[in-house]
């Protein structure tokens, strides 16, 4: 199963991205394949975040708008959406130790460990820094 990460989500609403199209291109190709496909709940609360903030985008995206996005991908019938599970401590504990991850770095720890724990095989991100937790294949369609 392959997961989606925050960049890919806003690059797909922005115009404005440089990396729009193919954001959009990779969005269509996830969401109406017939193979499951998941977002971590942590990159929902960043794509808000960042495509509403007016210190980030100007004009940021009306909170009404990203919100619309969300429920469309949420219709696709193959999204898996990815939360902590019992096993979650123990699984995060293992790729924070793995990565050496600390500060800004955990929060991406947070992502690759719940992909992990649900079997995610390949992110597709454009960030490389998730290429230092083993056991998360990176896919930069960028």
């Amino acid at each position: 199963m392959q997961a989606v990460d925050t960049n890919v989500l806003v690059y797909a609403r922005v115009e404005a991205s440089r990396h729009h199209l193919k954001a959009r291109e990779v969005m269509e190709a996830v969401s109406q394949g017939e193979q499951p496909w998941a977002v971590p709940w942590p990159c929902v609360y960043e794509f808000l975040r960042v495509v509403t903030h007016p210190g980030i985008y100007h004009p940021p995206v009306p909170l009404n708008v990203a919100l619309a996005d969300w429920e469309a991908m949420m219709a696709s019938p193959s999204l898996v959406m990815l939360g902590e599970t019992a096993r979650h401590a123990a699984v995060m504990e293992r790729v924070v130790r793995a990565a050496g991850a600390t500060g800004n770095l955990l929060y991406d720890a947070h992502i690759a460990a719940l992909c992990i724990e649900h079997g995610v095989s390949e992110l597709i991100t454009g960030d490389r820094d998730f290429s230092r937790f083993p056991g998360l294949k990176v896919q930069n369609p960028f």
